[in-house]
């Protein structure tokens, strides 16, 4: 049997676990059976701000998973715009319970990412960090940011497609999805303003939200998809999520040595 491609998860953290209420790690199931029902084994990364250790994990697994979770620290993306913001609307972030060691950790795996050349999903959460970390900025509360949005925190309809995303002609998303319309579920309540250097929006909802990114030609990695929405609650009953996670795990396949 050929070697099946190991794949880094990053994980949530959480204030207390089941074991001793010690402050832990989380990660939903979903994730892990994607990935496995795509023919990839999910490897869960380290909860460390090591850039050494991060950097041998990447190095040892064929391709890297940013999962969702918690809001982004307002301060890792704070500029003017986001200083004049008023009190009401950054009370709406919600605080992690780790002192951000998650944000240091996810910023410096996408470093190592694109310094390694690595296959990368990001997911959600993962998707906005993915802006941040190249330098762009996000909406800290759609509701009251953005003039007739959507509702994009349908918490109580996590697993079902609650609106439709435009897709750009030609783009990755549309290729693998085969389609210029795609639903998608929606379960946050911040997003990217517009995608940093060196991304482009190929996903577009109705009120303007970028629902997914994709790198511009000049820079490839072997695959890379950054997605607001969530597939992997989506598989079960629709085949184009299941096509990203077969198109990432194919990519990934390619790195085994």
């Amino acid at each position: 049997m050929a070697r099946l491609p190991l794949i880094l998860i990053s994980p949530s953290i959480e204030k207390k676990g089941v074991e001793f209420n010690d402050v832990s790690i989380s990660l939903s199931l979903r994730y892990e059976a994607a990935i496995l029902a795509a023919g990839g084994i999910p490897v869960i990364a380290p909860a460390t701000t090591d850039r050494a250790i991060l950097a041998e994990s990447v190095r040892r697994t064929e391709g890297v998973l940013i999962t969702g979770g918690d809001d982004i620290n307002p301060e890792l993306y704070a500029d003017l715009y986001e200083k004049k913001l008023s009190k009401k609307i950054l009370q709406t972030v919600e605080p992690t319970p780790d002192n951000g060691q998650r944000d240091v950790c996810e910023l410096v795996l996408i470093g190592e990412i694109f310094r390694q050349r690595k296959p990368v999903l990001a997911i959600c959460r993962g998707h906005q960090m993915m802006n941040v970390a190249f330098g762009g900025r996000l909406i800290v509360d759609i509701d009251q940011q953005v003039t007739g949005a959507l509702n994009h925190r349908r918490l109580d309809r996590p697993m079902e497609l609650v609106h439709e995303a435009a897709l750009t002609a030609g783009s990755l998303l549309s290729k693998i999805c085969k389609t210029r319309v795609l639903g998608v579920n929606s379960t946050h309540h911040q997003a990217i303003v517009q995608p940093a250097e060196p991304f482009v929006a190929t996903a577009i909802s109705s009120d303007g939200i970028v629902e997914a990114m994709e790198l511009k030609s000049e820079l490839k990695l072997p695959f890379f998809l950054s997605v607001q929405f969530h597939p992997e609650r989506l598989v079960q009953k629709h085949v184009r999520y299941r096509a990203i996670f077969q198109q990432f795990i194919a990519a990934c396949t390619k790195e085994i040595k």
